[in-house]
């Protein structure tokens, strides 16, 4: 009769793990679906962008920096105010403007305005930025990023959709 017992549960102990392990590759399978997307996705997905218009032209002073809040290009439809951001726009003589992204190039905390000391100023690690936000000290590796803009019937628009990068700012520079 032990004979017998140990059959009984060999097959049952065999039909048992690979139920287990059959279980255990699905599950691996489910969770590393997500986490493909997450990685793959912006290689195939195209960059959504849109122009948000944050303005008349005779609303930004020349020679000031003042915050513009829009909404960026939402991903989905719940995003909320995770979609909302902000940039500072400064006006130079002559209707020239600049749009800067208001995260650190550091590690992209907010950085504000200081018009007492003419800088941005990061509160995380003391990055700080001159008027025409170039690096002027601190951990940030370069100065801050910049927004394309267009003036269009006297209403400026600023163009939303991602943060500026680096290579951005560089084909910005190109053109």
């Amino acid at each position: 009769m032990a004979d017998k017992d140990r059959g009984v549960n060999s097959g049952r102990r065999r039909f048992l793990e690979a139920v287990s392990l059959l279980a255990g590759g699905l599950g691996a399978a489910v969770a590393a679906v997500p986490v493909i997307g997450f990685v793959l996705g912006p290689m195939f997905g195209a960059r959504r962008t849109a122009w948000r218009t944050v303005g008349t032209l005779d609303q930004f002073p020349v020679g000031q920096t003042v915050p513009v809040r829009f909404e960026a290009v939402s991903e989905t439809p719940w995003d909320g105010v995770t979609a909302r951001t902000v940039a500072w726009l400064r006006r130079e003589p002559g209707d020239r403007l600049v749009a800067f992204s208001a995260n650190c190039t550091h590690l992209g905390c907010p950085v504000r305005w200081e018009p007492s000391a003419n800088l941005f100023m990061c509160p995380c690690h003391g990055g700080v930025y001159y008027a025409d936000g170039s690096r002027a000290s601190g951990p940030p590796p370069r100065g801050l990023y910049t927004y394309d803009y267009e003036v269009a019937d006297g209403r400026l628009r600023v163009k939303a959709g991602h943060l500026p990068t680096l290579q951005d700012t560089m084909k910005q520079n190109e053109a």
